[in-house]
């Protein structure tokens, strides 16, 4: 594989491009607008930002075992020396520099080896770019979806290419959460399963192969739970987002609570993920309050880190 096309450039959209490019992919990146182009350039920025900050941070680290680096940055750390280091930060620049962004679909379809589609939670969206794209890729070209809980399964017959396509799910900030959980659906080809675990690998991921369809994964099975139950919390009025927050930091140790971790994945996915529960529509349930929370969050313009405020506010 050599060149790789990004549906979406929101916030998982934006990291899986970056890294890619960092690690000497061809990335382009398709939006629906100029508006959208507008949208994602300052994610591409932040993320420059961080890929030099946190390179240049590691060589504190320099010849220490286990040294707190992001791991996707590095192939083997321990035997880095500052000269690495500061050949990985041109990396970094020309990955910045060589991404491509556009709204041309067929332009950007036209020799893709890859396309990996991140646009929003929403199956509709989904299926409706599918049955666009399909006539328009190449016939080398594995599609992949980056969904958080939809099947493949669910989607496959939309793409016009079932047997090559899949599922591959990256965790938030990879290059330091660097997962990338690999799930196909009853007519993915193995060979093409094994391509994508290949290029997990290649652009720093441990691949996390499921052997069968689960909705929402491994790590949002875990997750979306924990989520979801604190947005209860706060539905209900029983504690504000930093007590709650602070109850699961200081009870079990964990780096970062609920509300913080909402913050990083975004209230705008967080928002289509759960009015896709019926329950939703009733505003006295549950799930309805919940979604009413975070739709005058998002009305307010507070949808997570990167538009510098969610639940919490940032520099």
């Amino acid at each position: 594989m050599k060149n790789i096309v990004l549906i979406g450039g929101g916030v998982l959209g934006s990291q899986i491009a970056y890294q890619a490019a960092y690690r000497g992919f061809a990335v382009t990146i398709w939006l629906r607008s100029e508006g959208s182009i507008g949208r994602c350039q300052p994610k591409l920025d932040r993320l420059h930002e961080i890929y030099l900050s946190d390179l240049e941070a590691a060589k504190q680290y320099i010849g220490r075992e286990h040294a707190p680096v992001p791991s996707a940055l590095f192939d083997d750390f321990q035997h880095c020396s500052k000269e690495d280091i500061d050949a990985l930060k041109k990396k970094a620049d020309e990955a910045y520099h060589t991404l491509t962004l556009t709204t041309d679909l067929d332009k950007a379809l036209k020799d893709a080896d890859l396309v990996i589609e991140a646009l929003a939670e929403d199956p509709e969206q989904k299926k409706e770019f599918y049955e666009k794209a399909a006539p328009l890729l190449p016939e080398k070209t594995i599609l992949v979806t980056n969904s958080s809980t939809l099947l493949p399964s669910n989607l496959a017959t939309f793409t016009g290419r079932p047997a090559k396509f899949l599922a591959l799910h990256f965790a938030n900030e990879i290059w330091k959460n660097n997962t990338a959980e690999v799930m196909g659906h009853p007519g993915t080809d193995p060979a093409v399963y094994d391509e994508v675990v290949r290029f997990a690998s290649a652009i720093g991921m441990i691949p996390l192969c499921l052997k069968k369809e689960q909705p929402g994964y491994l790590l949002n099975s875990l997750l979306v739970p924990l989520l979801n139950a604190a947005q209860a919390l706060l539905a209900k009025e029983v504690a504000d987002p930093e007590t709650i927050d602070l109850a699961w930091t200081k009870g079990t140790g964990a780096p970062m609570g609920p509300f913080q971790i909402l913050d990083i994945v975004g209230l705008t996915t967080a928002y289509n993920i759960v009015i896709m529960n019926p329950q939703a529509k009733d505003p006295d349930s549950i799930p309805g309050k919940i979604a009413a929370t975070l739709k005058k969050y998002i009305d307010e313009g507070k949808t997570g880190i990167n538009a510098g405020e969610g639940f919490y506010k940032y520099r």
